[in-house]
């Protein structure tokens, strides 16, 4: 039988069809692999809204984790050597750069390209020694660059030929000997405005070696140069405002060679402290500026001050005069001190050790507004100060001062701020301010006042700013502060208050802030009233005192203040764990930050927010508190910063139904969590900031969810996270959390997807493949079992054969099968044979009709010609024959070749060409000259019995013919 099938597809289409699938293959293996990046991490650093800040990180290179987004990156205070070229590559958006206090000894050319953003880089405290060729390339918007205490020396003419915008460049505390130095950094940089170069080697200054044109310079600072000569001989400095001299540590005067007094006409701020001149040249150089000056600081002189002061106050427009640490060239102030400054308006007196002061030493600075003694050695406030009736600033601070009269500040109706704070004055009394009506600011503190004696009882009605803290006072009387109804901030911490008389803070209706810390107040002193006339209070701070509650209250302390925002008392003193009252809070419904740090608590009232809706940071660290409840935070809602470091916490799942969906700072350091699990993740989706450092991690598949998180996330920033140290289980103690792989933990949905996708591809390329080239033998495979499972079951039966042979055969030898074959078997050998289109049954499989006629003859004569072997189904027939003569051992099968099949034709039919090989067969072609004997040796071989021999069959009946066959297998 035979239905001439050919194959649906070709070779080449079915090695396309594979390639193409690898592809596929090869592409989902790769996306599935590929890096997801590193996340919001960093190893050294942290991010500060956008800055990155790695101050004092112990690096010695730049970090390559920062965020692509940041604006600022601060360096400071590292160890890094050298910067490359490609350590900011990818910080485009940089702004502030700080590489102060590092080590770095070179630069690579084109370190900068990339910061084409940058307005700020600050190299100050470095090794420099050079600054070389087209070092700052890049940098066309860069203002501000300090490279201040390096070991500069030389700089390359195109060093700064980027810097067209620069602003301001302080070169000072270098190694630059000549102004020539200087002139290759002017010549690039047309908008350049303040240039510090104090603390150089410069010897000499020349003004046609620094520049041939005019420069737009307002500040330059020349001073602590050993400047022998100073000469300009030219307007370069026309817009020159603020100038620096003086200064040098080598004995040697400095020569004033500048005539033209235009040269210099717009300096309005003259330092010339430490400047070793002549007199002469002094004037000289005074009288340079004569037309313009409005501020000069002569601080440290070695020339007879008095005279200097005369000679600089005859400057009529000079206003401002510092005279600082001129020591006993000042000591003591007479009268004819200042007698010629009579339109200096601020004088600055500071570090002179000055005693005595004349009463009428101030009597011609009839316009003074400022006045500066302090740091002097003065033990009482100095008459002279009543003469001056214009007076609007005093300071007297860190002076021997111990007492205040009545009359020590007559005549300052005009007085706007007082310092007298760091010295010895133990009492006040209420007579001491009675003039100061005007006053806005005073400072009193780090005195000994242990009493105030009503001195702000009826005076200072525009006060302001009080400062009382770092005192003696004890305790706070009925109306003490009832004359200050301006009052805005009043400082009272470190004292040793412990009693607050109910209407203490009476009149102090416009009060804002009001610092209590590190006094003796405790529970009992918080009455109800206390606070009742503070009813615009925004901030109130008593830490470090002694509030400690272990009951709830009937009177809550903080009822009157409905407008306070700010209220902590972390860090109190005494023995005994507390526990806050739930009311404690009632009235506070503008709070917005809350400090209970440090109190011993051991837990929180539920209900304790309830009066806080508006509460945005909460902290309380450092207490025992081991669980905390979720609906703890159900009131505050709008809750957006949180710290519960060293609380003793065992877990964040307090965090999973607190609803905190604002939350975006959240600090944990120190607690007892091991693991963090997805469901405290998600909790938080607003967190950009997450710090949970000093925790012992659970190296586990507990953690596969927050390791991965941590990992890939790109909003919240986790804190020092590759530091994270596992203690658990032991046999990872030490190690580090990410380092953990969390691979095999749980069942990956990226690794489900990877899996199945595969899976899916490989099972569609084997199926396809096995459509492609196997069809037919898993058809004939099946069928093949459907006849052993038949051949088994009729092997018992000793029934006899239906027909003789079953004719095998492809209809298109047909032909020769009618008129040839079957006239000779059947009409003249008589025997019984089966053909497929006679003998089958209809309805029947064609399988099963062809095992049970190859199984119903005793033989089976297989046709064999080219059609033959291309048919799918004689290729069946041929291999149920060969099992039945494998199986049986019976001498069931005879070929028949009706033309010539070279070898190369044959080779792909493996079971045909084993049969070939072991087995007779009649060759008709050539028997064509012989067919009777053909017939005959046919008739044999049906004739054949199972007695006889199979590897004997047909042994000698005709010649062994050549090739292309075996010479001992072929029969004519």
């Amino acid at each position: 039988m035979g239905s001439g099938d050919k194959e649906a597809q070709t070779i080449s289409k079915g090695r396309r069809k594979r390639l193409q699938l690898m592809i596929l293959f090869s592409l989902l293996n790769f996306c599935t692999l590929v890096d997801q990046g590193t996340g919001f991490i960093l190893k050294t650093c942290r991010i500060s809204y956008d800055i990155a800040l790695c101050v004092k990180s112990n690096l010695s290179a730049v970090p390559l984790d920062i965020p692509s987004t940041v604006k600022g990156f601060d360096l400071s205070a590292n160890k890094i050597s050298r910067i490359q070229r490609s350590d900011f590559d990818n910080l485009s958006q940089l702004e502030n750069l700080e590489l102060n206090r590092n080590f770095i000894s070179q630069l690579e050319i084109g370190a900068f390209t990339g910061l084409t953003k940058l307005k700020k880089l600050n190299l100050n405290n470095n090794k420099l020694f050079e600054l070389g060729e087209n070092l700052f390339k890049g940098l066309a918007n860069l203002t501000e660059l300090r490279v201040n205490s390096n070991r500069i020396k030389t700089v390359a003419s195109t060093a700064f030929e980027s810097l067209g915008n620069l602003k301001l460049l302080d070169i000072s505390r270098n190694k630059l000997c000549h102004i020539t130095m200087v002139h290759l950094i002017l010549q690039h940089l047309p908008r350049l405005r303040e240039l510090f170069i104090r603390s150089n080697d410069l010897s000499t200054f020349n003004s046609w070696e620094l520049t041939n044109s005019s420069i737009e310079l307002g500040y330059l600072d020349l001073s602590l140069n050993p400047i022998t000569i100073f000469n300009i001989t030219a307007n370069v400095f026309p817009n020159l405002i603020w100038l620096k001299l003086g200064g040098s540590s080598k004995k040697h005067q400095m020569k004033w060679d500048v005539y033209n007094k235009t040269f210099l006409s717009r300096v309005s701020t003259l330092d010339i402290s430490e400047l070793q001149m002549a007199v002469g040249d002094m004037e000289t150089l005074l009288r340079t500026v004569n037309s313009s000056l409005r501020s000069l600081r002569m601080n440290v002189m070695k020339h007879n001050l008095k005279e200097l002061i005369s000679i600089s106050c005859t400057i009529p427009t000079m206003s401002s005069l510092q005279l600082r640490k001129n020591y006993k060239k000042i000591n003591p102030v007479g009268p004819d001190t200042f007698k010629m400054c009579i339109n200096v308006t601020e004088l600055d007196l500071s570090e002179n050790k000055i005693r005595n002061i004349s009463d009428d030493a101030f009597k011609p600075l009839k316009h003074l507004r400022i006045l500066t003694l302090g740091q002097n050695q003065l033990s009482s406030v100095p008459a002279a100060i009543r003469n001056l009736p214009k007076l609007e600033e005093l300071s007297l601070n860190s002076n021997n001062i111990n007492r205040l009269g009545c009359d020590d500040f007559a005549n300052l109706t005009m007085l706007r701020k007082l310092s007298l704070y760091q010295n010895s004055i133990s009492a006040l009394n209420g007579c001491l301010f009675k003039d100061l009506t005007r006053l806005q600011v005073l400072k009193l503190q780090t005195n000994h006042i242990s009493s105030l004696n009503n001195a702000f009882r009826d005076h200072l009605p525009n006060l302001r700013q009080l400062y009382l803290n770092t005192n003696k006072l004890t305790a706070l009387k009925r109306g003490e502060f009832q004359g200050l109804q301006s009052l805005w901030n009043l400082s009272l911490h470190d004292n040793q208050i412990k009693d607050l008389e109910v209407g203490c803070f009476t009149g102090l209706r416009n009060l804002t802030d009001i610092l209590l810390q590190n006094n003796r107040i405790n529970q009992e002193t918080l009455k109800r009233n206390v606070f009742k006339d503070l009813i615009n209070l925004k901030r109130l701070d008593m830490r470090q005192n002694f509030i400690k509650y272990q009951y709830n209250l009937f009177e809550p302390p903080f009822s009157d203040l409905s407008r306070l925002e700010t209220l902590a008392f972390p860090s109190q003193s005494g023995k005994g764990k507390s526990q806050l009252p739930p009311n404690l809070l009632q009235g506070l419904g503008n709070l917005l930050f809350l400090n209970i740090r440090d109190i011993q608590l051991i837990s929180l009232p539920k209900d304790i927010f309830t009066f806080t809706p508006q509460l945005q940071t909460l902290d309380m660290s450092s207490n025992e508190i081991q669980k905390l409840p979720s609906e703890l935070f159900s009131p505050i809602k709008n809750l957006k910063s949180l710290y519960i470091s060293r609380a003793t916490l065992g877990s964040l799942d307090f965090l999973v139904d607190a609803n905190l969906t604002q939350l975006e700072f959240l600090q944990a350091r120190k607690n007892q969590y091991t693991v963090i699990s997805k469901e405290i993740i998600k909790s938080t989706p607003a967190l950009v900031y997450l710090d949970l450092q000093g925790n012992s991690f659970t190296c586990g598949c507990d953690n596969a969810e927050f390791i991965q998180w941590v990992k890939s996330n790109k909003q919240t920033q986790v804190s020092d996270a590759y530091n994270f140290v596992c203690n658990y289980p032991h046999n990872f103690e030490g190690m580090k959390l990410l380092d953990f792989d969390i691979r095999f933990c749980s069942v990956d949905v990226e690794f489900i997807y990877f899996v199945s996708t595969t899976c899916s591809i490989l099972l569609f390329m084997v199926a396809s493949c096995t459509y492609h080239f196997l069809r037919w033998q898993l058809v004939y495979g099946y069928y093949l079992f459907l006849a052993f499972l038949f051949d088994t079951k009729h092997k018992n039966k000793k029934s006899q054969s239906q027909y003789d042979a079953f004719i095998s055969y492809n209809v298109h030898d047909e032909p020769w099968v009618m008129e040839e074959l079957l006239p000779k078997l059947e009409g003249e050998q008589g025997w019984r044979l089966c053909l497929h289109h006679r003998d089958f049954e209809p309805g029947k499989p064609i399988i099963d009709n062809i095992t049970d006629s190859i199984y119903g003859s005793r033989k089976t004569i297989c046709v064999i010609s080219h059609r033959y072997l291309e048919s799918e189904w004689c290729s069946r027939e041929i291999q149920v024959a060969s099992f039945r003569l494998f199986d049986e051992r019976k001498d069931v099968l005879i070929l028949v070749f009706l033309e010539e099949i070279p070898v190369s034709l044959l080779s792909p039919y493996y079971r045909l060409r084993k049969l070939v090989k072991r087995k007779t067969y009649l060759n008709w072609p050539r028997a064509r000259q012989h067919t009777e004997l053909f017939w005959e040796k046919l008739r044999q071989a049906l004739r054949t019995r199972e007695d006889l021999d199979k590897d004997r069959f047909l042994l000698n009946v005709m010649d062994r013919p050549h090739e292309p066959y075996s010479q001992n297998n072929s029969v004519v």
